[in-house]
């Protein structure tokens, strides 16, 4: 988001800024810009309320503190920087969850890494990951807007639906993942006298009532529901540690040449996503933070919020599967055996602090369903005339009851499900990526003001079919993306030819292929959409 270019007329009055100071970064060209005035086209928390009778009907709910407000932008009156802080403490309670700890231990349960490569692949792509969700979230504070919303603006409306779907489903996906692990681990803990089934349910209803309730609320609990899992994951490794490491455990099972480089390749590609899956929801939890907070202070938040709970997580599962004895309960049940197996030594002390971890989930859950909430919003215009409070509770519903068809599955759907959900993750970064720093920064940065795209976001046009770019370009590119993943691509049902590269197993190259290929043809499509159509 920047000024117009000052020798243009033809860009005059399109660029619609908050109303506060600009943050730095938005000065691209070291000069001194206006100040951003703000058409009101957005509304506030009070206009919401008056929408229409479904919002009217709940209005008795919105005056006690359940948030109002979905997709629509939040004005620059509505924001304060009380959440700063939680833009580094929301995701340490989101990943510090038992559902982060199967991770590591797929990488020698499933692709025979010895502890020494895990943590190796864990470093790399966590990094690379966190990055992309960093990225997103820069944008939240600047726009005012949800992530979903944001990305109209490089793929356009019908663009941003696909996208939309793509969320849902993510978000659908990592809820089912937690919650089947949840429900797991509190069900070890009644000796399975609680069926997993209602174990599901429990866990998955406190997280929507959260939910429901809305920004505030999930803020509150994400700022401290981190500490006391911290502290039992210190416990684990001091627990670990007297049964004993044996890190050359599975030296023996490892791969060498281009099969380990394969196994490498397809956790790492586990690992990227379960960092860049909260990409298209992080700019929904600071959209309320000030426009003219610095863009690289919130992307340090982001990356280290991410980088710690993921790595030190992690870390320790991998490491927990060099003890053969936790290794064994993984052989003969799940990540919940686990856990169960670790604080057995502690007796009744540690079925409660198991019974912590099985709650822990509620952090996790809560992300997802808020986000995937508001992306059915994005979906059709008359799906916001729905509260967001109210799809929730649609969205608790569908995952919870895919939870107890698939709860039998935890681990054949996590390692699919991580993998693939990277592959989409890869493409929509990149478009969204492309189209801020080439064509709202870059271009006028290089003085041709000949007519390509503002660098600024006009904020009035976010919910206009037609001002917001058609997409064709970014669509294209995505679906070129989503090409060179299938080619690239190892799993169990389907390796891609450059997957065969690397052994029999494969190699999983798909969100690297994806964002490559991607990044290659967005820019020359995207410059032909705006001469051709002019926006």
């Amino acid at each position: 988001m920047s000024s117009k270019p000052s020798s243009s007329p033809e860009w005059e009055d399109k660029t619609v800024y908050p109303s506060t100071t600009p943050a730095d970064d938005l000065n691209y060209n070291g000069h001194e810009h206006a100040q951003y005035t703000d058409v009101e086209v957005a509304l506030g928390e009070d206009e919401i309320t008056q929408r229409n009778p479904i919002f009217r009907k709940l209005g008795g709910l919105f005056n006690k503190g359940v948030e109002a407000r979905g997709i629509e932008r939040v004005p620059e009156d509505e924001r304060d920087g009380k959440h700063t802080i939680g833009l580094l403490l929301l995701w340490w309670s989101v990943n510090m969850v038992v559902s982060t700890l199967p991770i590591g231990l797929l990488a020698q349960a499933y692709y025979t890494l010895t502890f020494h490569s895990a943590v190796a692949a864990i470093v790399t792509f966590t990094a690379l990951g966190a990055a992309f969700t960093a990225f997103i979230a820069t944008l939240g504070p600047k726009t005012g807007l949800r992530t979903m919303v944001i990305t109209r603006y490089s793929v356009g409306y019908i663009g941003a639906t696909i996208f939309s779907v793509l969320n849902i489903l993510t978000q659908l996906g990592f809820s089912v993942v937690a919650i089947i692990l949840g429900g797991q681990t509190l069900t070890n803990v009644s000796n399975d006298k609680l069926p997993v089934e209602a174990s599901i349910v429990i866990v998955g209803f406190l997280a929507v009532v959260l939910c429901f309730v809305g920004y505030e609320a999930l803020h509150l609990w994400e700022r401290y529901a981190w500490i006391l899992l911290f502290i039992f994951y210190c416990c684990m490794w001091g627990l670990a540690g007297h049964k004993g490491f044996e890190m050359g455990a599975q030296q023996a099972k490892q791969a060498t040449g281009k099969e380990y480089a394969g196994d490498f390749l397809s956790f790492g590609g586990i690992v990227f996503s379960s960092a860049s899956g909260w990409a298209p929801v992080a700019a929904d939890f600071n959209c309320r933070l000030p426009s003219n907070i610095k863009a690289w202070k919130v992307f340090l938040l982001t990356w280290f919020g991410l980088m710690v709970p993921l790595l030190f997580v992690e870390i320790l599962s991998a490491a927990l599967m060099t003890v053969p004895a936790y290794a064994e309960a993984f052989e003969e049940g799940d990540a919940g055996g686990v856990l169960a197996t670790v604080f057995e030594p502690w007796g009744g002390g540690g079925k409660f602090i198991l019974v912590i971890f099985a709650f822990s989930i509620i952090s996790n859950l809560i992300p997802n369903t808020y986000s995937a909430a508001l992306s059915c919003q994005c979906l059709l215009p008359a799906f916001q005339k729905i509260p967001r409070a109210l799809w929730t509770i649609l969205v608790f519903v569908i995952y919870t009851v895919a939870a107890v068809a698939g709860r039998d599955h935890f681990s054949e759907i996590l390692s699919n499900f991580l993998a693939i959900l990277g592959y989409w993750i890869a493409f929509f970064v990149v478009v969204v990526f492309e189209e801020h720093y080439i064509f709202r920064y870059l271009f006028h940065r290089q003085g041709d003001n000949s007519g390509g795209p503002s660098r600024g976001y006009d904020l009035n046009i976010y919910d206009n079919f037609k001002k917001l770019p058609i997409g064709i370009a970014g669509i294209l590119a995505c679906c070129c993306g989503a090409g060179a993943a299938v080619v690239g691509m190892a799993q169990v049902w389907y390796i891609g030819p450059v997957g065969k590269l690397f052994g029999e197993y494969g190699g999983d190259l798909g969100f690297e292929m994806s964002a490559i290929v991607t990044a290659i043809i967005y820019p020359p499509l995207r410059y032909i959409e705006y001469r051709l159509v002019g926006r």
